[in-house]
């Protein structure tokens, strides 16, 4: 019991710093909260609902309540989806030609300057300027 308690003080500890610079307290602890809970259960939804709520939503750019919607607007919006060889991932760095980005409706609260696309059929967040990968839109 005393370890499972260090090591999760000790995580919550560690994450702490992120809390600092974190937009979406709420969408983190929302997103923690539904990853532990599948993870680990009940405990896992509550150590996974706050340690979501320390590190709020570092690498999230579309919050939790507005990615089923916006799905839903990329099917609707027919856009081609471009043929990527390898796996698609966050982190990916898309080639330079070939790829077109879209804007994102503000209604979907996207931090300004992130564009997404569509890679294999799966819609996409990216940062245009690296064309970096940032999230990917289950």
């Amino acid at each position: 019991m005393n370890r499972k308690l260090l090591t999760f003080g000790t995580l919550l500890v560690a994450a702490l710093p992120y809390a600092a610079q974190a937009q979406g307290t709420i969408r983190g602890a929302e997103e923690g909260a539904a990853a532990g809970g599948r993870a680990a259960g009940p405990l896992g939804a509550i150590v996974g609902g706050t340690v979501g709520a320390a590190t709020g939503t570092v690498g999230g750019i579309l919050g939790f309540e507005d990615r089923p919607r916006f799905r839903e607007y990329v099917v609707r919006e027919h856009r081609p989806s471009y043929r990527y060889s390898d796996d698609v991932r966050i982190g990916t760095v898309l080639p330079e030609r070939g790829v077109r980005f879209y804007s994102v409706p503000s209604e979907y609260h996207v931090r300004p300057g992130y564009r997404y696309t569509i890679v294999n059929e799966r819609p996409v967040i990216v940062e245009p300027r690296s064309r970096r990968i940032v999230e990917i839109i289950e």
